[in-house]
């Protein structure tokens, strides 16, 4: 089970949601414009790069991206130096680029239920997972640097 309880399962789950909802229950709600389809683009392309990022810091520092996993080494270089959570804002970015590209404005409310259900499976585990295990080091970064943005 816990296989599949990640991240992007969650995101594939509320990107299924808007779409269904922009594909087949518009309820006379729409922002479709050139201006909304560049706005998306930027949203989502924003996300991949930082998802990207993330994802080379943590194979240049040879640990786990898994998260439910412990890591061997804690990350705090390159974007890990501006958010303790570039990937999951990263997945936030493409889900609400994700809801302005299917037109699906209704369900914009689901971006912060995205990010609670993040923090709630994932960051706050992680985060007492590193405080266990890198006690100070975690504690002098966690004031250092926000957990978002």
């Amino acid at each position: 089970m816990r296989r599949i309880d990640v991240p992007p399962i969650w995101l594939i789950g509320f990107a299924a949601l808007a779409w269904v909802q922009g594909r087949f229950f518009a309820f006379g709600l729409s922002l479709d414009g050139a201006i909304t389809d560049l706005l998306s683009g930027l949203l989502i392309g924003a996300g991949i790069i930082l998802a990207v990022m993330a994802v080379v810091e943590f194979r240049r520092h040879c640990t786990t991206i898994i998260p439910h996993q412990t890591p061997t080494t804690m990350v705090q270089s390159g974007i890990y130096k501006r958010s303790r959570n570039p990937i999951y804002l990263g997945d936030v970015l493409i889900l609400a680029g994700l809801i302005l590209r299917f037109d699906a404005v209704a369900l914009l409310v689901l971006v912060p239920v995205f990010v609670w259900v993040l923090e709630r499976r994932f960051i706050l585990p992680e985060e007492d997972r590193l405080r266990r295990t890198f006690r100070v080091d975690f504690a002098r970064y966690e004031r250092q640097t926000r957990r978002w943005i």
